[in-house]
């Protein structure tokens, strides 16, 4: 594009010098025609070199000045397109002489340094037209003419196609980055449908299949003829039943929440005794990992305003997290703190842990950590994404910190209840 540009560039200036040198020898050639000039009778040249020598007309340099000639320049490639350009000029004599007749003030400066590539040279020679009067009679004279920086005027020149092709290739480039962009989210969001359907699916069959085995046992005529036989199937579709419900409640949470129409019933709640109230439903669940909860509730103050149902279930879900997401010997550890404002609450385990790319997305709807296609961890991946929500709800904040291996820890920090701010 560039070398087009220049040689573009060429053309025109060639063009420019062209009128130029033509109309400078058509002033300087302003004089009678020889062939046609006829003497009074009587009347005798002295010799023929001096009529010739009389009729010659003058020279470029002897007709013009050089600020003239520089005008005339300057005219006509403004003409052309090429306003303000920088030239340097002069007028050179045909006879062999390297010292100009007539020149620009840069003109030897720019002639000395002798720089080919960034500079161009024009040559126009003045020449009568063949089979003119002045054939022979006028001396050759050379015009030439030096264009400093050409590549820096053709980029000058360029600047608006330069700056719409950079527009114009950002534009591609950023459509091209939106549609990867969404086909990358089509595609993600794919996989998180295929892994929720797929979590959905075992949830919900594990327990009809308990219910299933249980009702066939419950047909059975020892079964019946045995009361504490029939109470036993019958709490375990009870449970089950219990069990996909919750799950039920899960999936009816989620799409509230992505409606965002959680609606909180706010009152003040005692956060100590809701925390010893949800541990008391997980005494058979810590019993089975061999697990074990260390209070510290120092909170002079616990008592926030806030949703019942709504902060039971957080309190539940960070707590299910920690057993779900543990080994044998499970340790958790709740402790609380007040300040002059909010409730800090930590919940502390010695559980798997949590790489740092999992830490970034646990609070994003439907994510769970890969395990392969091991189904040891049961969950839609909704859980702490409805902490989430229910934190924000209340006007507080949540942050976890886990290392792999070792364990994960979450902080919240709700405010506390205040009578005058809720009279």
């Amino acid at each position: 594009m560039l070398a087009d540009k220049q040689e573009e560039f060429k053309r025109t200036i060639n063009n420019a010098i062209s009128e130029v040198g033509t109309e400078l020898m058509e002033q300087r050639n302003a004089v009678p025609a020889l062939k046609n000039f006829r003497s009074r009778p009587g009347f005798r040249w002295p010799s023929a070199e001096f009529n010739m020598e009389l009729m010659r007309p003058p020279t470029i340099s002897q007709k013009f000045t050089w600020y003239v000639l520089e005008e005339k320049l300057k005219r006509s490639l403004n003409n052309h397109g090429l306003k303000n350009l920088k030239f340097e000029f002069a007028v050179v004599s045909g006879n062999g002489s390297s010292v100009p007749e007539l020149k620009s003030r840069g003109f030897m400066k720019e002639l000395e340094k002798e720089d080919s590539i960034n500079s161009l040279t024009f040559i126009y020679p003045f020449q009568p037209a063949p089979g003119s009067d002045l054939e022979n009679l006028v001396a050759d004279e050379t015009m030439w003419l030096i264009v400093p920086d050409v590549k820096g005027v053709a980029l000058e020149q360029m600047h608006w196609m330069i700056i719409g092709a950079v527009f114009f290739t950002l534009m591609i480039i950023t459509a091209f980055y939106v549609t990867v962009s969404a086909l990358l989210r089509q595609k993600k969001m794919s996989e998180i449908k295929n892994d929720f359907i797929n979590n959905m699916t075992h949830e919900f069959k594990t327990p009809l299949a308990t219910i299933s085995l249980a009702v066939d046992a419950l047909r059975n005529e020892k079964v019946i003829e045995d009361r504490s036989k029939m109470n036993y199937f019958s709490g375990i579709i009870k449970e089950e039943n219990k069990r996909m419900n919750k799950h039920v409640e899960t999936i009816l949470q989620a799409a509230l929440m992505d409606r965002q129409e959680v609606q909180l019933n706010r009152v003040p709640l005692d956060v100590h005794i809701l925390i010893n109230e949800v541990l008391d439903n997980y005494t058979l669940q810590l019993a089975e990992k061999n697990g074990k909860v260390e209070l510290q509730l120092n909170a002079q103050n616990d008592v926030i305003f806030g949703d019942e149902v709504h902060f039971r279930n957080l309190v539940s879900n960070l707590v299910d997290n920690a057993v779900k997401y543990s080994r044998e010997d499970l340790m958790l550890k709740i402790t609380t703190h007040s300040t002059t404002k909010n409730l800090i609450m930590r919940f502390e385990d010695n559980g798997i842990g949590m790489s740092k790319e999992t830490v970034r997305k646990i609070f994003e709807k439907f994510y769970r950590a890969h395990t392969g296609n091991i189904h040891n961890v049961k969950g839609f991946g909704l859980g702490l994404s409805y902490v989430k929500t229910i934190v924000d709800a209340h006007h507080g904040k949540i942050k976890v910190e886990s290392v792999q291996g070792k364990g994960s820890t979450f902080t919240l920090e709700i405010p506390l209840f205040r009578e005058k701010d809720h009279p």
